[in-house]
């Protein structure tokens, strides 16, 4: 379980086939490092991926096939900045909300528009995740929590923060740009308890 506050901005340090509809992702990140086990998890742009190797501050992690499916991890390159989270311990402060690392789609920076020291970024929003998205609600982006500020059928728009423009990867994304949804987990729960008191 994270918090969607992103901790240090990382590199990837390679990303390679390892056959079978599968990968191996490196990683330079020396704060997630510093007391990071093998089993751990690491959430790497929203996605929670399991440390298989750590040396030198860079940590390894296997990547298989349904999540580079299901997020934007399978076009990181080496030389890739990535947002980077270490999951939460009991009892820490929950700056965020809710993240459980688990991809629901991928969107696209549709416009970023100035405003003062701070910019609003529009991201697509994939049909399927459209009824979790609400105004003021949570969502998770390249694994940052963030409000959302306004909501239509195909899109949100969110707000960021200058510290947030500067230590994450949402700084430098341009219009295009691939990113990993995670809608709020409560709300998925919410509709199946609702759903099933329905039958």
């Amino acid at each position: 379980m994270f918090t969607g506050i992103v901790e240090e901005l990382g590199e990837v340090t390679s990303l390679i086939d390892a056959g079978g509809d599968s990968a191996v992702i490196a990683v330079r990140g020396p704060l997630v490092t510093s007391d990071a086990r093998h089993g751990d998890s690491i959430s790497v742009n929203g996605v929670c991926l399991t440390v298989i190797d750590n040396e030198n501050g860079v940590f390894t992690a296997d990547v298989m096939g349904e999540t580079l499916r299901r997020s934007s991890l399978g076009a990181l390159r080496a030389g890739s900045q990535v947002n980077l989270e270490r999951a939460a311990l009991a009892g820490s402060r929950l700056g965020g909300h809710l993240v459980q690392g688990h991809v629901d789609g991928v969107g696209r920076l549709e416009s970023r528009e100035p405003a003062g020291e701070w910019e609003v970024l529009r991201f697509s929003l994939p049909a399927e995740n459209q009824k979790y998205v609400v105004e003021k609600g949570s969502i998770t982006v390249d694994g940052v929590s963030l409000t959302v500020m306004a909501v239509d059928d195909e899109s949100f728009s969110v707000g960021l923060i200058p510290t947030t423009l500067k230590m994450t990867v949402l700084g430098s994304k341009t219009v295009g740009d691939p990113v990993n949804l995670e809608v709020d987990v409560i709300a998925k729960y919410v509709e199946k308890m609702l759903g099933a008191r329905n039958v």
